[in-house]
């Protein structure tokens, strides 16, 4: 299928009506109904979206029989709250059309990539269920994602362990220590937040381990089920990580956390 666009007649705070300006989603569907369903966020830093990062993922979910929507998102120049709109847009939108993308609306799962793993973080930890009173129907969908896979993901926005380009993208250089603390998601995280599966290299350079350690330290301080596999090396960026014949193998772990949801 086409990608769809996640709002017809524009989408909050657009800039313009350029494919940058409108959030969409590639649908990637398997064969039989009631299908589990993830959307994947590839990163980026919040200035761009890598390419590694969604197709050959989607692709990945597909063989284990999980239909997949990549999500383009906002990126620099726009700034929060636009990217966390369409990926709750792009919740809510699967939700809606599940019978016609032939998906189980109860089993939508967000995975995310470096600062796409912030923006998942995010989602799973700042959403409602929806407005019941709201004239377009998708608004009317809840927005809870069912399950978080996070792939060496941006978490903290500040202290020693931030990534600062993420950071600047998504506030603006110089942003307030408050609304740093605020996007943090390691700070957000309830006893409601989904089930999450992290993993990431304990020498990655760009985004500090500590960023999946200060997330699952706060996922077990409110006993949320996780899965977390730290590999002793890998650069950041690994996408699938075919090349690298240690850590590669987070796709067989998350594979077997993904069965263990019931999302098969």
């Amino acid at each position: 299928m086409t990608e769809q666009l996640l709002w017809m007649h524009g989408a909050p705070y657009a800039l313009g009506n350029a494919d940058e300006d409108c959030p969409a989603i590639t649908p990637y569907l398997v064969e039989g109904d009631n299908r589990p369903a993830v959307i994947v966020c590839p990163g980026g830093g919040y200035g761009m979206r890598a390419y590694h990062e969604g197709e050959p993922i989607a692709q990945w979910l597909n063989g284990l029989g999980i239909s997949a929507f990549v999500l383009r998102y906002r990126v620099a120049p726009y700034q929060y709250p636009s990217a966390l709109f369409d990926v709750q847009r792009a919740i809510r939108t699967v939700r809606f059309k599940s019978e016609q993308f032939r998906i189980n609306p109860d089993q939508i799962g967000v995975l995310g990539f470096s600062a796409g793993g912030h923006l998942v973080s995010n989602a799973g930890t700042s959403y409602d269920k929806g407005n019941k009173e709201a004239e377009d129907v998708i608004e009317q969908m809840s927005c809870r994602p069912d399950l978080l896979i996070l792939c060496y993901p941006v978490i903290t926005l500040h202290g020693p362990f931030a990534h600062e380009g993420s950071r600047d993208n998504l506030l603006g250089k110089g942003a307030e220590l408050a609304q740093a603390e605020q996007l943090s998601s390691e700070l957000n995280v309830t006893e409601d937040t989904p089930p999450t599966f992290l993993w990431h290299t304990s020498d990655d350079a760009a985004v500090p381990v500590e960023n999946s350690l200060l997330f699952a330290a706060a996922l077990s301080k409110h006993k949320v089920p996780f899965d977390l596999h730290v590999y002793a090396k890998g650069r950041h960026g690994l996408g699938l990580a075919d090349d690298e014949e240690h850590t590669r193998s987070w796709t067989d772990a998350c594979a077997s956390w993904l069965a263990f949801q019931n999302f098969k």
